[in-house]
């Protein structure tokens, strides 16, 4: 059975480390944090219980965490964990008015669980530009933290891929719905091809590149794979480069709203269609089910697994919680990018 490293109990159930074991490696160490972006292609899937509720899970299991919302235009982290009227905002880091990132962290009620909000965004130009992305998640790995959680927006656009392809372990939050599939194969796709094209060092493969995203493209390019048989045609040396981003590209799946067997078994079915079309290798890191109490921790302000540590759904977010703690074996080639 596991602890973690106060030895806490959490969603019914123990997780963790297992007694007398040290923590994964980056723990504590000059690494800094994991940082894990929350995203999916769709809007409504969950993306923000997943965020809230995992990173309540792992504050409650003694490791460090810090919440992050990156959603400028529809904020609500810190309402699924019970911060009311944050007094500082990520919005104030856009707009220059702090550069200190610690200084816009936010306690919430669950020991050693920080906020960062993302309320009261200048609604004129609320994003920040790709630079000043890219500068946050570095201070952001500068924290005191073993963990930072990215409530990232819906959708594709380059500032939700960013957040998305830089950090460590991007996890895509579905529904057993063929639209938020649909979706989810979308931001999968989106992100791979944004993080490719920045990867690669030959104007004349970024221009491919660029091409193979319009799925209508006169080459015929559909899927990875037949980019990476045109990389190789053109530039050898860049076909390996792909090669390498391609292996590093390790999304990890949530269904969230399982009503059925056959629910469950999406994860499964969306790793492999991942592995056979798109040449990515997928995890399917589990599901949570379809209940009221969701609903009902929202409307109290708390996290499901504050509010309700013996559901199902509690246990369910302790087994995801385990299995970000597992070391995953190290892409051959694959490097961080921030």
């Amino acid at each position: 059975m596991s602890l973690g490293p106060g030895g806490t109990t959490v969603g019914g159930g123990r997780f963790g480390v297992e007694p007398g074991r040290t923590r994964r490696p980056g723990f504590g160490r000059s690494e800094g944090p994991q940082l894990i972006p929350v995203g999916g292609g769709k809007g409504g899937v969950g993306k923000t219980f997943v965020a809230a509720n995992l990173a309540a899970t792992l504050a409650r299991g003694g490791y460090r965490v810090v919440a992050v919302d990156v959603d400028l235009e529809g904020a609500n982290l810190h309402t699924a964990l019970g911060v009311r009227r944050p007094r500082r905002s990520l919005a104030d880091y856009v707009a220059e008015r702090e550069e200190d990132i610690p200084k816009l962290l936010e306690e919430t009620s669950i020991e050693n669980l920080q906020l960062v909000a993302a309320t009261r965004p200048n609604l004129g130009s609320p994003q920040p530009g790709h630079a000043r992305r890219i500068e946050f998640v570095r201070a952001l790995r500068q924290l005191d933290a073993d963990f930072v959680l990215l409530d990232l927006a819906a959708g594709t656009d380059r500032s939700v891929m960013d957040y998305f392809m830089v950090c460590d372990d991007g996890i895509v939050v579905l529904t057993p719905e063929p639209t938020s599939v649909e979706n989810a194969y979308a931001f999968m796709r989106a992100a791979f091809y944004r993080r490719l094209r920045l990867a690669m060092l030959s104007d004349e493969v970024r221009a491919l590149v660029a091409l193979a995203m319009d799925e209508r493209n006169e080459r015929g390019i559909r899927t990875p794979l037949d980019l990476l048989r045109e990389v190789e045609h053109i530039d050898p040396g860049e076909g390996v480069r792909f090669s390498r981003v391609m292996r590093a590209f390790r999304p990890r799946l949530v269904v969230n709203g399982a009503r059925s067997a056959e629910d469950i078994r999406l994860g499964f079915s969306v790793c492999s269609v991942c592995r056979r079309y798109f040449a990515i290798e997928a995890e399917y890191m589990g599901y949570l089910n379809h209940t009221d109490d969701a609903r009902r921790s929202l409307r109290a302000l708390r996290p499901l697994v504050d509010a309700h540590p013996r559901s199902d759904a509690a246990v369910y977010f302790g087994r995801i919680a385990r299995k970000l703690l597992e070391p995953r074996t190290p892409a051959v080639g694959g490097e961080r990018s921030a």
